[in-house]
């Protein structure tokens, strides 16, 4: 899906495909090529914000060279003073954070303007409102929505496909099936540090090269976590992520 084509039409409703162009931005969580921007939908309750699986998303995205969006959603359910701290991490890291609330119609003509004329997906967990985010962004859509289990707090999935939607505001946009997992599969080691911006930046002052920013002496990452400058957490999740993608190399 998104591959840009030129074409011979045969009828209204049929066409005869003559050339294929290279393909740019390429996903495979939902298959669609050719993306300029993805959106990551995350609520900030029902189902609860999983930062590690927001990281790993952002991790894939930047191993591909793809812009990316944070959305926080249903922040009309928590006290600003809950959204704030993980917005301006996001934020200060450079990533651009848009707070929304669909019910409370928050941040909804922010998204469309980041949308506008671009090829780009909404993707996120089950449950993160992605369907509803939508038809708050194009009226008319009337995406089927689905609830919270009430004993997990998990989402249930309810986009079983996808498909691009034509906006009118210009561009089109994905609504991809939601998930709870996912794997960095076509990620090699030495380019995971890469995909954690404010971590690449730091590394650049480490005193060994192929520095790994665990125990190595003269880590300017390390240092850079103890003084705050980069985010305990983000920091985990690299060390996680990272001892994922050696355990998958040495089982090949």
């Amino acid at each position: 899906m998104g591959d840009q084509v030129e074409f011979t039409e045969i009828s209204k409703e049929e066409g005869v495909i003559e050339k294929l162009y290279p393909r740019k931005g390429t996903l495979t969580r939902p298959p669609i090529a050719n993306v300029q921007l993805v959106v990551f939908l995350f609520s900030i309750k029902d189902p609860p914000l999983n930062l590690m699986l927001l990281d790993r998303l952002l991790v894939l995205s930047e191993s591909k060279y793809l812009k990316a969006v944070i959305c926080f959603n249903k922040v009309d359910l928590v006290d600003v003073e809950e959204v704030n701290p993980v917005a301006e991490l996001y934020s200060n890291i450079g990533y651009k954070v848009i707070l929304t609330s669909a019910l409370k119609n928050q941040g909804i003509n922010e998204v469309r303007e980041c949308l506008k004329g671009k090829i780009s997906v909404i993707s996120g967990p089950s449950g993160s409102g992605k369907s509803t985010l939508l038809n708050s962004i194009e009226s008319g859509l009337k995406l089927k929505v689905g609830s919270i289990s009430s004993k997990s707090r998990r989402g249930k999935q309810t986009t079983r496909h996808v498909e691009l939607i034509s906006l009118k505001s210009g561009g089109l946009v994905a609504d991809s099936p939601g998930f709870n997992q996912i794997d960095l599969t076509d990620i090699k080691r030495e380019e995971v540090a890469h995909c954690f911006p404010e971590i690449f930046m730091h590394s650049k002052k480490c005193k060994f090269n192929g520095c790994e920013h665990k125990h190595e002496p003269s880590c300017a990452v390390k240092e850079a976590v103890d003084r705050g400058e980069i985010s305990s957490s983000r920091h985990r999740h690299y060390n996680i992520f990272l001892n994922e993608v050696k355990e998958r190399e040495r089982s090949f």
